[in-house]
């Protein structure tokens, strides 16, 4: 169970679910987060909850934080966002029916009275405590009725009497109603007293009439129950009898032949029931991850258990047709490569994005906001001033630190005019000075000396597809060209050895090293096609595993569109 579905939980234990919030929308940026999708998920989710309009939106990260962005959210005292792997709809996203949990001694004809008024095909079998025993359905109740010729079986499957007082409509003149029928077989007595004596056992049950001398035959061969039919009155000797040889005796209304087609109804479910191997789902289980198994079973009903493994209800194929997809907003991204894993099992209600147009399709429209700005948050800080909701301290100082980080201190080909407006607004709200407080910011970012090359790889990576080829791209920054370099030191030999591997599902890897001050980067680059593009994209051949790329510093807005550019080129060639 992942961050946000804990959370979850913890809020529906608490009473905060659905009768108070309608729905839960999480606001979500790419994985592998830099400060700009970190920073404008958790501003944009504030802003929307101040629109009351009874949805809870809730920020969320698809990866770890950098070291840059969670030096931003402690120095504006701001929580990390709540992790979420996969956005995939759940077992809890389906209409779970909510049929009641039944004892294992109620017999079959209650069962089966259940079912038809439920219009239900299975039963399941619970303790007092919700526990799950097991399952009891249509199909074994009709099995047991249609296939059961054993006239021991009462017995065997050890029906209590109350069983058998509520089947037949009955009344126990003679015995303990918490008493079980626990040995002997089902017989009845059609015959005289004479013949009745060759087959009446010790502790079976007799179902017979009024004739006094049935009875007492029946007495005298130490059966264990007698059920006497059509509400006949019973003597008084017969009754002295009956004590005095451990005889119980039951009256009915019923006439012989019903009483002998309904008996095998009174035994208790618990004999019949599936209780072994049962093909249960947990709540936090994805819809994904169930359908083939609910495809190969051939069973009609699953049961659905909480992570205390208690019963909450029951689910069917069919309900796999409606399940409620969870609502989502992505910002900083619109790309499925980018996205929380099972992005196109949510609905997507918004995007807030200031890349190019990517591969994610949506069934209905949706508000989708796109402007060539250099950063996300910049496009947030208009939404604020739109909507007129004042921007907090702590809010105004993640979405400067958001612009600052995603324009590099203005010095980025992205930045725009209404990046700098707003950073410098923002800032005065804040309390900070941009170009110290980005100094600080990108210092603490660029310290990698603790992180491992497969961190500083991921820490800011992203994937695209471009044609036939998915291509990864990773980037590192720093004022410092010392600093950069004894991370291309580490990185070579980490990403020889990851890229030889072929276990990254790409077909070419670049990694950038930017270095602020200078304006420039040194571009590492792996795969078998990746020296002709750099070839074509920039007119340079490779040296080594690496190419000098002066003025270069963004991904988004000259990496990306050049190879784009130079990939076209090389598919018209």
């Amino acid at each position: 169970m992942n961050e946000f579905d804990k959370l979850e939980e913890k809020k529906d234990e608490a009473g905060l679910g659905e009768e108070k919030i309608k729905r839960t929308v999480c606001v979500v940026g790419h994985k592998n987060p830099d400060t700009d999708s970190i920073c404008s998920a958790i501003s944009y989710a504030y802003l929307k909850n101040q629109e009351n309009d009874g949805c809870r939106y809730v920020p969320v990260r698809a990866g770890q934080v950098s070291a840059e962005t969670q030096y931003v959210l402690e120095r504006f005292g701001v929580e990390t966002p709540i992790y979420l792997e996969n956005i995939g709809t759940r077992v809890k996203d389906m209409d779970i029916r909510k049929v009641e949990g039944v004892r294992s001694n109620i017999s079959l004809k209650n069962a089966w009275t259940l079912m038809t008024t439920q219009n239900v095909f299975t039963l399941p079998i619970t303790t007092e405590d919700n526990y799950l025993k097991g399952l009891i359905t249509i199909n074994d109740i009709a099995k047991s009725y249609m296939e059961e010729y054993d006239s021991a079986i009462v017995s065997v499957a050890k029906t209590p009497y109350r069983n058998i007082l509520e089947t037949l409509d009955a009344e126990m003149i003679v015995g303990d109603p918490d008493a079980y029928f626990d040995k002997g077989k089902v017989v009845i007595a059609a015959a005289n007293p004479d013949v009745m004596e060759n087959y009446i056992e010790e502790h079976d049950m007799v179902i017979l009439g009024n004739r006094y001398e049935s009875q007492l035959c029946a007495i005298e061969m130490s059966a264990g129950c007698i059920v006497v039919c059509l509400g006949a009155p019973v003597s008084r000797t017969i009754q002295r009898l009956a004590r005095e040889r451990n005889c119980t005796i039951i009256v009915t209304p019923l006439d012989t032949y019903a009483v002998a087609r309904l008996i095998n109804q009174s035994m208790p479910v618990d004999f019949f029931m599936r209780k072994d191997n049962l093909m249960t789902f947990q709540l936090s289980d994805y819809t994904e991850s169930i359908r083939d198994t609910m495809s190969k079973k051939r069973y009609r009903d699953f049961p659905i258990l909480d992570r205390h493994r208690n019963y909450v209800g029951m689910i069917s194929r069919r309900n796999l047709l409606g399940v409620h997809k969870r609502g989502l907003i992505l910002v900083d991204h619109n790309e499925v490569s980018q996205a929380v894993d099972n992005v196109m099992d949510a609905e997507i209600l918004e995007i807030i994005d200031h890349h190019r147009l990517g591969s994610i399709e949506t069934m209905a429209p949706v508000y989708f906001r796109n402007q060539p700005v250099g950063c996300t948050g910049t496009i947030i800080y208009q939404i604020y001033n739109e909507k007129k909701v004042e921007i907090p301290k702590d809010i105004a100082g993640l979405l400067c630190s958001a612009i600052l980080s995603d324009t590099l201190m203005f010095r980025s080909p992205t930045c725009t005019y209404l990046d700098i407006q707003a950073a410098e607004a923002l800032a005065a709200i804040a309390g900070i000075e941009c170009q110290s407080y980005a100094r600080e910011m990108f210092a603490a970012g660029s310290d990698l000396r603790s992180k491992t090359p497969e961190e500083i790889l991921y820490q800011d990576f992203k994937k695209f597809e471009f044609g036939d080829w998915n291509i990864g791209i990773g980037q590192i920054t720093s004022m410092s060209e010392k600093e950069l370099e004894e991370i291309r030191n580490r990185m070579i030999p980490y990403l020889d050895h990851r890229f030889e591997e072929n276990n990254l599902d790409i077909d070419m890897l670049f990694f950038m090293l930017t270095d602020i001050i200078s304006e420039s980067t040194e571009l590492l680059c792996y795969g078998k096609e990746a020296a002709t593009l750099i070839e074509e994209a920039y007119r340079q051949p490779l040296d080594g595993k690496s190419a000098q790329l002066p003025g270069v510093v963004s991904r988004k807005k000259q990496l990306v569109p050049t190879f784009m550019n130079a990939i076209n080129r090389m598919s018209l060639a």
